[in-house]
């Protein structure tokens, strides 16, 4: 019987999280008894006093935003994946000969990969390489993940369309260590529209209710996009962007999904044993209901 460890999401806000769904759902299909995962609201001014507090009874951390770049100076070493991206989302603990070692890693990228290439085969693409356009919204922490994901599956140079051009220097900086080259544009919702419909994969990594207007403009002008839309957030579900792709006769894929596959990647590392999908993926069924869209 493996020994009793504990795990964590870390995040603030973070109630609303499904990581302990998932996690739980995994533990207990995996035999893992006394393991347990829990939701803990932390700012990044709690983030070191916590990190000093882990030892041998941790097994790993999962971190949300706004943690995922306060983390990466708090750890003993940085997978090269998480130093590209420039964000860490899991912790791994591990024993050292005086106390513990802490790994920051980034399984993001992992989850939205799996992500799109269930949108892609759900469209009759296969779940290979993307192979033409893509476009992300959005320039935050996700969207580094996302431009190593959309590297990974082919697709080198999207377009990143950002409400602010004067806020894109770290996603510049990430985008030149992981060596793809994305064209920048200002994010305008009824110009942006010919870029979005002709796109095969469209990612929407802003925060909730940010890609509305987005929404509005897809419903008001018809026509069906081409590609596939992952929209990373999961809560409202499904988003205005989601539905109104939907409706128009587009493939989506909800930010459920990129979770539950982050989700997957997550506890084979800090578990050590192959994650049961399928145990996860009931997990979050039984809590989220029907698919939120097609």
């Amino acid at each position: 019987m493996a020994a009793a460890r504990r795990a964590a999401v870390l995040g603030h806000p973070v109630a609303h999280s499904l990581s302990p769904v998932l996690h739980t759902a995994a533990y207990e299909a995996l035999g893992l008894d006394g393991w347990t995962y829990s939701s803990i609201d932390t700012t990044i001014d709690d983030l070191p006093g916590l990190v000093r507090e882990l030892d041998l009874g941790w097994a790993g951390l999962s971190l949300t935003m706004p943690l995922k770049q306060a983390i990466m100076p708090l750890v003993d070493h940085v997978d090269p994946l998480a130093v590209v991206v420039g964000a860490v989302n899991t912790v791994l603990v591990a024993p050292a000969r005086c106390g513990v070692t802490l790994t920051g890693t980034n399984t993001d990228v992992y989850g939205l990969v799996a992500a799109l290439r269930e949108g892609l085969a759900a469209q009759g693409r296969g779940a290979g390489a993307v192979a033409g356009s893509a476009v992300v919204l959005g320039g935050g922490a996700t969207a580094a993940s996302t431009l190593a994901a959309l590297g990974e599956l082919g697709c080198t140079s999207p377009r990143v369309l950002v409400r602010s051009l004067g806020r894109t220097g770290p996603l510049q900086e990430a985008a030149a260590r992981m060596g793809v080259t994305p064209h920048f544009e200002v994010l305008d919702a009824t110009a942006s529209l010919a870029a979005l419909r002709e796109a095969d994969v469209v990612v929407s990594t802003m925060p909730a209710y940010a890609a509305d207007p987005v929404a509005a403009a897809v419903a008001a002008h018809g026509a069906t996009p081409s590609g596939v839309l992952l929209d990373v957030v999961y809560d409202p579900r499904p988003t205005a962007l989601q539905s109104a792709w939907a409706a128009a006769g587009g493939t989506t894929v909800g930010g459920e999904r990129m979770l539950l596959h982050q989700a997957v990647e997550q506890v084979r590392l800090i578990t050590g044993r192959p994650a049961p999908l399928a145990a996860m993926d009931a997990a979050l069924g039984a809590v989220l209901g029907a698919p939120a869209a097609g």
